[in-house]
């Protein structure tokens, strides 16, 4: 039996598995240097109805790809502008109107259409009469894109590469000479489980990211798959790196073209939603922004968010809302869909530095530079306990509570001494950590390890002290920075540890 595939269709297969895994930079290499193009989506129906509803970034995600005309690509552009001007997000228009190889294509062949948009930028205000065409709608814009698209693209089976490159493994099989047969299958799902790494503290530099002490890293996070890690930096920049090379990530479009995530201000905080798609982002300023990640795109602003810096930002489970605390000692529930804050609690009398959702989303715990810990109703929004442990000296800042992974009604308390606490819900201490340097270091920053079983705390000494959970034991100490540091992050499944300091450096370290 022999498989007969045409070269332009053995360039689509290879298209087709670049594309299912976000392998985006190389197809597009690939297809600038054929000229073969894959207009393909993974359905036509759902494609459809995204632009019928005005999803854009998903649209947008989706045609990253496509050859598509011309024409059809302005008509496109021209609509998301429009929306987004509508919806009063005139930055992020502005930035497609004027960056965009469409909409630099309209300036050159329709001046008059291009400058209708600059000039709707301009106004205070929306008027669909204004913006449309005599007899059009947004509606009836996104029906003809919509009908425009769909005649470009078609949908093929999903991973046809390698279904092909399986079935002729199975056939050579069948032709070797110790071929299995399927009641002999071999069962590789243990040896999967064999690859999970046993957590252990760290005990050397893995490397290093300069940064420069003007624009030092303020905040960080590792992707919940563990393939980048995120900064916030001083100077109001937002960037994903690659873990393993250290470098800028270039696999994000935006970012290979050197354009970044920016706030106005430091960049204090950040968090992903449950899917991974959405990052937000806390400033110095008191503004959070939401930015969808392939696109680099901000999808929702909360220009009054607090009135001082925001300290902490968490998502809901469902991705609904998003949990902020704040300098200006309150913490607020915000709605992602309408943009506006829905809840504030009261009742801190100094910063709020932490806070967080329980695992069942039922209360929210906070830590504070009061002194204390509080447990929230999220319903409510009442405070139905304030804690201060008994191994807490008055008074003294909490820097973190961080809910145990193994154990969702204890959380770990962090504060400005040299001691750290288990507690759980009912205010009671379970376990207690000490750095046995009580005169040299107050922990100013802490992480707990994805399977909880090592706690890891950083001192004013610039010293990262590892705890054993189940023990209890100091296990390991050492020197991370020679300046003050600001943070620290543990990754979500690999033995590796950013800390991040005012000396401008970023250090990752592992076993």
């Amino acid at each position: 039996m022999a498989v007969e595939l045409e070269p332009t269709d053995v360039i689509r297969l290879i298209m087709q598995y670049l594309k299912e895994n976000n392998l985006y930079r190389t197809l597009m290499t690939l297809q600038e240097e054929t000229t073969v193009s894959l207009n393909t989506v993974q359905s036509i129906e759902s494609f459809i109805e995204d632009i019928n509803r005005g999803h854009w970034d998903s649209v947008l995600l989706a045609i990253e790809s496509l050859k598509l005309p011309d024409n059809t690509l302005i008509d496109l552009y021209e609509q998301v502008v429009m929306e987004l001007i509508e919806m009063r997000e005139v930055g992020a228009a502005r930035s497609l109107l004027r960056q965009t190889d469409p909409m630099i294509m309209l300036k050159q062949t329709q001046p008059e259409r291009y400058t209708h948009l600059e000039k709707l930028l301009t106004y205070p205000y929306f008027d669909p009469r204004e913006a449309y065409p005599k007899g059009s709608s947004k509606e009836k814009q996104r029906r003809a894109i919509a009908e425009a698209l769909a005649r470009e693209v078609s949908v093929v089976p999903p991973s046809r590469l390698i279904g092909l490159l399986e079935q002729v493994s199975y056939m050579k099989r069948q032709l070797s000479p110790g071929y299995l047969s399927p009641e002999m299958t071999i069962d590789t799902s243990a040896s999967k489980e064999q690859h999970v790494e046993k957590e252990s503290f760290p005990s050397q530099l893995y490397r290093h990211i300069k940064f420069g002490r003007r624009s030092h890293v303020e905040c960080a996070r590792f992707s919940p798959n563990g393939k980048f890690l995120i900064t916030g930096s001083v100077d109001g920049y937002i960037v994903f790196w690659n873990v393993n090379s250290g470098k800028i990530c270039k696999d994000l479009k935006y970012q290979a073209q050197e354009s970044f995530m920016m706030m106005d201000d430091a960049v204090l905080c950040m968090c992903f939603n449950q899917d991974a798609d959405l990052l937000a982002t806390g400033a110095q300023n008191g503004k959070i922004k939401v930015w969808k990640i392939k696109s680099g795109l901000c999808v929702r602003r909360f220009e009054h968010a607090h009135n001082k810096g925001v300290t902490c930002l968490n998502f809901s489970k469902d991705s609904d809302h998003i949990l902020s605390a704040s300098f200006d000692q309150t913490i607020r529930i915000h709605e992602l869909r309408s943009g506006k804050t829905l809840k504030e609690l009261n009742g801190h009398s100094s910063f709020v530095n932490d806070a967080c959702f329980t695992q069942d989303g039922l209360h929210i715990i906070s830590a504070s530079s009061d002194g204390t810990v509080k447990i929230w109703n999220t319903k409510s929004c009442e405070c139905v306990d304030t804690f201060k442990s008994q191994s807490m000296a008055p008074d003294v800042p909490v820097n973190n509570v961080i809910p145990l992974p193994q154990k969702p009604e204890e959380f770990v308390v962090c504060n400005h001494s040299s001691t750290v606490v288990i507690m759980n819900m009912h205010g009671q201490t379970v376990k207690t950590f000490c750095s046995e340097q009580p005169q040299k270091a107050g922990f100013v920053c802490c992480t707990v390890s994805p399977h909880g079983e090592w706690i890891y705390c950083v001192g004013e000494d610039c010293v990262l002290y590892c705890f054993n959970y189940t023990t209890g034991k100091l296990e390991k100490t050492l020197t991370v920075h020679e300046k003050d540091v600001i943070g620290i992050a543990h990754h979500p499944h690999e033995n590796l540890i950013a800390t991040y300091s005012e000396d401008g450096l970023l250090r990752l370290w592992k076993p």
